[in-house]
């Protein structure tokens, strides 16, 4: 029987709802969706740039906490709330995500997130070992 190992939010991150931030099952990552949120539960201020900033640092984090990296992500679903933010995610997306590892995407414009002020949220599945 293959391992499972969670992953929860950092120790000095402010409590989320009740949900690993990653899970492992055998050499593949199941990352939650992730919001612009730092660990003290700020949203990141500004606009949808800011917000996308954000929250790939939180991925990052997430695939390190794993021992995993940018380049091992197999899958992403983008989660967006204003269809006009596709493009500004796009030229963004395009710049956060090596080039020769471009992962599967899954684009979707949703009629909202569970807290107002979040422009997006990312979610993905990762190789690890």
């Amino acid at each position: 029987m293959e391992k499972i190992t969670r992953y929860a939010t950092p120790a000095d991150a402010r409590p989320f709802p009740p949900f690993s931030m990653a899970v492992a099952h055998g050499n593949t990552l199941y990352v939650s969706g992730l919001a612009p949120l730092d660990t003290a539960g700020n949203i990141a201020a500004g606009d949808f740039a800011a917000q996308f900033a954000q929250v790939i640092a939180n991925l990052k984090l997430v695939l390190a906490d794993a021992g995993t990296d940018m380049t091992r992500i197999l899958k992403v679903n983008v989660l967006l709330t204003r269809a006009g933010d596709v493009a500004e995610m796009n030229r963004l997306y395009r710049a956060a995500f090596p080039a020769e590892a471009l992962p599967a995407r899954t684009t979707s414009v949703v009629v909202a997130l569970p807290v107002p002020e979040f422009l997006l949220e990312i979610e993905c599945v990762a190789a690890v070992g």
